[in-house]
C-alpha cells in the first residue's frame, strides 16, 4: 500500500481531498504525488466547486515523504530531478495553480512534505498539538529549490532557515504567531472549525473567490513564472548548474540509510 490522496463531495460546492496513507502518518509516497495533481488539475476544471477543505486522515496532516520509497531513486541525480520537478512540484503547482479556495484542516504532525502542501492553502487551521518542521537536515539531503521558494514565501525567511538548518520544530502557537496559520483552536474542535470555514467560503460568490485567488497569484510573480523562477533560483541562489548534484553523496546515503536503520545518522 503505497497511500493515496482522496477526494469525494460531501455537499454541493465543498471538495473534500484526503491524504491517506495508514502505519506512515500520511507521508506521501510517488504515488499520492501524482495523485494529488490529478485531484487538484480536476478540481480546477470544475465548475461546481466553491471551496476545498484537505485533511490528513487520523491524527496527523503529513508527516513528510514515505521515506521507505528513497533509496530505489534519490541515489540517482536524473531520477532525484525528475521526483521534485515532476512528481513533487507537479503536485503542489496543481495546487497553486487552482483557483477554487483551499482550507487546510491540521492536525498532529505537519512536517517536511504536509509543511510544502499546507503552504499551498490559502486559509490554515491547526489544533493546539500539531507539529510543524522540515527536519530533512537529518537525512542528509536539502530541500528542493522551487520547493523552498514556496515554503519562504509561506513561513518567512526567519522560520524557513530554522526548520533547514537547524532542523527545528514549531508549536502551532509558534506558526501562528509567525504568520503561518490563520487560527489555532483546540484539537477537539480542529475538524468542526475547518469544516465551518470551508462551508462559509463556499456559501460566497465563486466567480469572485477564483478572481480573487489569480490577482494574489500573479503578485507571487517568481511562483507564477515557473521556468524563469527555476532558473533565477538555480543560478543565483543555489550558485550551482545542478541542485540535485548531491543525489550520490555519502551524506545522503547515510542520512537515509540512518533512519530507515533507525539509527542516528553520522555525518562526521
Amino acid at each position: 500500500m503505497s497511500g493515496e490522496v482522496l477526494m469525494n463531495v460531501p455537499e454541493r460546492g465543498l471538495v473534500q481531498v484526503t491524504l491517506r496513507h495508514a502505519g506512515r502518518l500520511n507521508a506521501m509516497s510517488r504515488a499520492m504525488w501524482r495523485q494529488l495533481r490529478l485531484v487538484f488539475e480536476g478540481i480546477q476544471r470544475s465548475s461546481e466547486a466553491r471551496c476545498v477543505l484537505i485533511a490528513g486522515e487520523g491524527s496527523a496532516f503529513c508527516a513528510g515523504g514515505d521515506i521507505s520509497e528513497y533509496p530505489d531513486f534519490r541515489f540517482d541525480a536524473a531520477a532525484l530531478r525528475d521526483f521534485h520537478e515532476n512528481d513533487v512540484w507537479g503536485g503542489l503547482q496543481a495546487m497553486l495553480a487552482c483557483d477554487v479556495p483551499i482550507v487546510a484542516h491540521i492536525e498532529g504532525a505537519c512536517m517536511g512534505a504536509g509543511v510544502e502542501i499546507a503552504s499551498c492553502c490559502d486559509i490554515r487551521i491547526a489544533g493546539q498539538s500539531a507539529r510543524f518542521g522540515a527536519p530533512i537536515a537529518r537525512l542528509g539531503f536539502p530541500m528542493a529549490p522551487r520547493e523552498a521558494q514556496l515554503v519562504v514565501g509561506a513561513v518567512g525567511e526567519v522560520t524557513a532557515r530554522q526548520m533547514l538548518l537547524e532542523a527545528a520544530t514549531f508549536s502551532a502557537a509558534d506558526m501562528q504567531a509567525r504568520g503561518f496559520l490563520s487560527r489555532v483552536v483546540p484539537d477537539d474542535q480542529v475538524a468542526t472549525e475547518a469544516r465551518a470555514s470551508a462551508l462559509r467560503t463556499a456559501a460566497l460568490a465563486p466567480q469572485a473567490a477564483r478572481l480573487n485567488k489569480q490577482t494574489l497569484r500573479a503578485l507571487k510573480v517568481p511562483l507564477a513564472l515557473d521556468e524563469q523562477a527555476q532558473a533565477a533560483i538555480k543560478n543565483i541562489v543555489m550558485g550551482a548548474p545542478d541542485p540535485y548534484a548531491y543525489a550520490d553523496s555519502a551524506e545522503h546515503r547515510e542520512g537515509i540509510a540512518a533512519f530507515l536503520e533507525k539509527r542516528p545518522p553520522a555525518f562526521f
